[in-house]
């Protein structure tokens, strides 16, 4: 969330196992109150380790929340012998973490193939979260929570202050800070259709990327779990990268909606109309158009550590 980049990894050599740790000092406190986005943030990294461990040629044996004593410590990762083929599956995906970026440019109306799709649907499985596609009046109802959560935000001190702490507007500030969403990120604001878009200006002076029609008819999937505790937050952050990394392997752009995520009032009601299960982890915005510019990232000394 906000290109806060919430993690820490420490290489033992010895037992050759990494230990992805969070970096709670990156939380926000009022945007994400139980680290519930720090988690998925963290799965996401997590996951792209497993990517380059298996584009290593080896097999990433993974371990959620190994030290009930140690909340930070979030997951080991063993790098063992080569593996089977789900291995050689990871690793296909290692030249799109490099191409992902968020876009906050319109997407084309053009639509997504049920195949694709189907795709999609089943990345997210494969690491035990499900993957839906909302139509008709639930999506309607999706882009109703998500605008009512934008305009709810605008206005709300807490949110302006984490919205504050990681947006850079000054041109010198976005071209140092390795973190945090520069203005050139921003992208341009909505000027009607219905995707759900975040202004990241929050109303103060920033660069000015213009207005711009966006989708009329987005198209968005909610990525769920069963529950919702840490290891549930996890898997989450796993199979939403692994959903992001497809999809733009596939020539998709893609972006975020968390507004509606930040507000519980809100977050409740996204769930699955039907069965009424389901918690909801995150809305994706995908389609065709641009990739989006890249972001920065802290250097790997600042996230970076070893041990014998």
């Amino acid at each position: 969330m906000h290109n806060a980049q919430p993690w820490r990894f420490r290489y033992v050599r010895g037992s050759g196992t990494f230990r992805v740790y969070a970096d709670f000092e990156r939380a926000m406190p009022h945007s994400d109150p139980q680290d519930r986005a720090l988690h998925l943030g963290c799965g996401a990294a997590l996951f792209n380790l497993r990517v380059a461990v298996a584009n290593a040629g080896l097999h990433p044996q993974v371990d959620l929340l190994p030290d009930p004593s140690d909340t930070s410590l979030l997951a080991t990762v063993r790098a063992t012998a080569p593996g089977d083929e789900q291995d050689t599956d990871l690793g296909l995906l290692h030249p799109a973490i490099r191409e992902r970026h968020t876009s906050r440019y319109p997407f084309a109306e053009t639509d997504i193939a049920e195949g694709l799709r189907s795709a999609l649907m089943n990345a997210a499985r494969r690491e035990g979260a499900t993957l839906a596609f909302p139509s008709s009046w639930h999506l309607r109802w999706v882009q109703e929570l998500a605008e009512e959560a934008e305009a709810r935000n605008l206005t709300d001190d807490g949110s302006a202050e984490d919205l504050a702490r990681w947006t850079r507007t000054g041109s010198e500030e976005a071209d140092t800070t390795p973190d945090g969403v520069p203005a050139y990120a921003f992208g341009p604001r909505k000027r009607g259709g219905r995707a759900p878009m975040r202004d990241f200006s929050g109303g103060r002076p920033s660069a000015d990327l213009g207005a711009t029609p966006f989708e009329v008819n987005p198209h968005l999937a909610l990525l769920t779990t069963e529950e919702d505790g840490p290891h549930d937050w996890l898997v989450a952050g796993q199979a939403m990268e692994r959903v992001l990394l497809l999809a733009t392997a596939k020539g998709l752009a893609t972006s975020f909606s968390t507004q509606a995520l930040e507000w519980p009032d809100l977050r409740w009601p996204l769930r699955d109309p039907v069965s009424g299960t389901g918690r909801v982890q995150m809305i994706l915005r995908l389609g065709y158009g641009p990739k989006g510019p890249v972001t920065p990232r802290r250097p790997v000394g600042d996230v970076l550590g070893f041990e014998p």
